[in-house]
């Protein structure tokens, strides 16, 4: 997976690392990686869409997780995560995120996710919403409809 350009993303959050996080070996186990990946998710959703995410109604789940490490993140770094759409298709859209340190823009990870439009009533996949596209559209400042492919 290529790194993207960190200027290409709009969303950024800081991630407070924990002691409990860090292995045997001294750095942040990479299993953790995706809970910081969860947290920018579920703080990018509550930007794009104004409002915090609705836990008992959950419209989307995850598809697919593709996970790039590039180096290590060790305790006491300033650690932030990086998160944009990158795509919206008919029933599912591509989320690309990044873990890297703030300081010096060192590149610790990539993640890209699927995610699939989710009916909880049905629980069966369903069409991205008109108003979901549009929402991803305007905090993503896209000049085409779908984001870029």
């Amino acid at each position: 997976m290529q790194i993207p350009d960190p200027s290409s993303f709009r969303h950024r959050m800081d991630v407070q690392l924990r002691f409990n996080d860090v292995d045997v070996l001294g750095h942040v186990n990479n299993t953790q990686y995706f809970s910081y990946y969860d947290m920018g998710k579920a703080h990018y959703f509550g930007d794009v869409r104004g409002k915090a995410m609705d836990w008992q109604r959950v419209d989307r789940i995850i598809a697919n997780i593709e996970c790039s490490y590039f180096a290590p993140i060790v305790f006491g770094e300033d650690i932030e995560v990086l998160t944009r759409c990158r795509h919206v298709g008919n029933k599912s859209f591509v989320i690309l995120q990044m873990l890297r340190e703030k300081n010096t823009g060192q590149v610790k990870s990539v993640c890209e996710t699927v995610m699939v439009g989710y009916d909880p009533d049905t629980k069966l996949s369903v069409a991205i919403s008109d108003e979901m596209r549009r929402q991803f559209h305007d905090y993503e400042g896209w000049s085409e409809p779908n984001g870029e492919e």
